[in-house]
């Protein structure tokens, strides 16, 4: 199974696009913090992982929409390598995910990104009703209630 998740901030603002088949298609970068890595941090720098994001459709859409530049997500897909031979002649691996999920970690009102595009945000997936504590509580109290009584109904009556 190749299902990648990851959490970080958007490195560069999304761009979207229309493929010849009138798909939508958004690519955007997301830069990850490596933990424990200490090598950098003495110079204000933190150490981080790029993996280029591939959203299609409706997704796509919703990305391109809601993100800007230094928001926080979580992305979930597949991740595959890409070789390539950089201006340098350095060979280079790039990390893309196509993104099955995209979960938008920021607020509205944080520091540092700019405010969604003035529309309120919708969820990508419709959310079913929560059942609460006492709807699960009330049900098998009262299963278990009705049994006790058939019960006393049952030995009283023998």
């Amino acid at each position: 199974m190749n299902k990648l998740t990851i959490i970080g901030n958007l490195a560069r603002d999304p761009e979207l696009r229309t493929v010849r088949d009138g798909i939508s298609v958004c690519d955007f970068t997301v830069a990850v913090n490596r933990r424990g890595s200490r090598q950098n941090t003495a110079n204000g720098q933190s150490d981080a992982d790029f993996f280029r994001v591939t959203a299609w459709r409706q997704l796509g859409e919703l990305c391109a929409k809601y993100l800007a530049k230094g928001r926080k997500v979580c992305v979930v897909g597949p991740v595959s390598a890409r070789t390539y031979t950089a201006n340098d002649g350095t060979t280079r691996v790039s990390l893309e995910v196509t993104a099955d999920e995209v979960e938008f970690l920021s607020s509205r009102m944080d520091d540092g990104a700019p405010a969604y595009n003035n529309a309120a945000p919708q969820p990508l997936l419709p959310r079913l009703p929560r059942r609460t504590m006492a709807s699960r509580r009330s049900k098998p109290t009262n299963c278990l209630s009705n049994r006790l009584k058939k019960c006393r109904i049952a030995i009283s009556s023998e």
